[in-house]
């Protein structure tokens, strides 16, 4: 199973209802800049949003992607036409609202509930770090390739004795100095394991992780704002293990929210 062939499964009413038949009531564009009070880089995040009865699909992109246009014109039409046309991180949005309204985060026996504490910035984003940190398993000296560079990551992977193989089509060098790779297929080549951000499902970069991951028996840690629902359907088909956090995401917000982890037998 791809991404692509999870898109035309919902298309064809193989999920669930037909997304022709559900409504896409709100679609929008969002654009933040966040700097950490105790950190020294400035991350620029778009998103596009989709909500479908309570639940929303989201998709991060990069800058200039989707113009927020194409987002008011979508609002209020049948999920299936998100589905069908537009640009892939509003596909992808729509999937993830398709998915998220088939089984809400909340209702989901797998999932194990993690509230973040209220609080400022700062100490909302190393409680919800600290949290994806719980889901990495490896031993002393694995070489861990972790795509999509969040600083914190890469010292939990060292805390554990470990040598992060960091990959990043943004971040140059992490806060301690290291270089960046921005091709994945080398830092995939020499992993023991990886951990991917859910970004990797709107820049299509997903389906090559996930069969690289498949076919080296890697385990794969999938950490999620974006995609969530997307990720949550490959939990024991290639990831091994996911911390999802639909919107409204915790960046969003100074008081407590909930974020999803799945654990598998893999993980």
């Amino acid at each position: 199973m791809t991404v692509t062939g999870l898109l035309t499964d919902a298309l064809a009413g193989r999920l669930g209802p037909s997304p022709a038949e559900l409504t896409a009531t709100s679609v929008f564009w969002l654009h933040h800049g966040t700097r950490l009070a105790d950190g020294d880089v400035t991350y620029r995040n778009q998103y596009v949003l989709v909500r479908c009865g309570t639940s929303f699909g989201a998709c991060a992109f990069e800058a200039d992607e989707v113009e927020p246009g194409p987002c008011a014109e979508a609002s209020g039409q049948p999920l299936a036409t998100l589905l069908r046309s537009g640009p892939l991180p509003l596909r992808v949005a729509a999937l993830d609202a398709y998915l998220a309204s088939l089984q809400p985060f909340r209702d989901d026996p797998r999932a194990e509930r993690v509230t973040l504490p209220a609080g400022t910035p700062e100490r909302r984003a190393h409680a919800r770090d600290a949290a994806i940190a719980e889901l990495l398993h490896v031993g002393s000296g694995a070489k861990v390739a972790l795509i999509g560079v969040v600083n914190p990551l890469v010292a939990a992977i060292r805390d554990r004795g470990a040598e992060c193989l960091p990959c990043d089509f943004n971040l140059r060098r992490t806060q301690w100095g290291d270089p960046v790779s921005n091709d994945m297929h080398q830092v995939l080549g020499a992993a023991d394991a990886v951990v991917a951000t859910g970004m990797t499902i709107g820049n299509g970069t997903f389906d090559t992780i996930l069969s690289a991951c498949r076919d080296r028996g890697l385990p794969l840690l999938v950490y999620a704002q974006s995609g969530a629902a997307i990720a949550r359907a490959f939990l024991s088909t290639g990831v091994s293990a996911l911390s999802a956090e639909p919107f409204p995401f915790s960046q969003f917000s100074a008081d407590p929210t909930t974020l999803y982890r799945y654990r598998t037998d893999q993980s």
